[in-house]
């Protein structure tokens, strides 16, 4: 099986080299690209080339091209905003879905539960009281964060955004 994270935050997909390895395929296969690779760390990177493959998600396939990097992860493919938009889908990290369309037909395609913590709406009551950082800009104070409570990053002198 072939672990994929799906990143709305990523704008190229990319593969591992170890994953383009175990897929058969060699330095021959690889497409010539001059394009170096800027991770969230700012931490730039050359890629290997990139590889055209057919991905099949659900039930649609679509040729899909990823860059290869000489990376590890914890995952075996980073599909970013080109596939995204390519397979004309929307992401739902809350629900851990894919909702593509097929012709005129939805389909939901589910992440693998056995990998990804998923909350049921019956266990949602039990996060009710905890509060977001997002949505609010906080007053005063310096952050602490417990089992309990949280506590301001700094004081900005604005309220709250609700």
């Amino acid at each position: 099986m072939i672990m994929m994270l799906v990143d709305g935050g990523a704008v190229v997909n990319l593969m591992p080299y170890a994953t383009f390895r175990k897929l058969g395929k060699g330095v021959d296969d690889l497409l010539k690209v001059d394009m170096r690779l800027q991770d969230f760390t700012g931490k730039v990177s050359e890629t290997k080339g990139a590889v055209n493959v057919e991905l099949t998600i659900g039930s649609k396939t679509l040729l899909t091209t990823f860059f290869v990097v000489d990376t590890k992860g914890a995952y075996n493919i980073l599909l970013g905003r080109d596939w995204i938009h390519a397979n004309c889908c929307i992401l739902s990290t809350m629900h851990q879905c894919v909702i593509q369309w097929i012709g005129d037909a939805v389909e939901v395609v589910q992440a693998d539960s056995s990998v990804i913590a998923i909350v049921e709406p019956s266990e949602w009551v039990d996060f009710e009281r905890i509060e977001c950082f997002s949505g609010k800009t906080w007053e005063e104070g310096i952050i602490t964060i417990s089992d309990d409570s949280q506590q301001p990053i700094q004081a900005v002198g604005s309220k709250n955004l609700y």
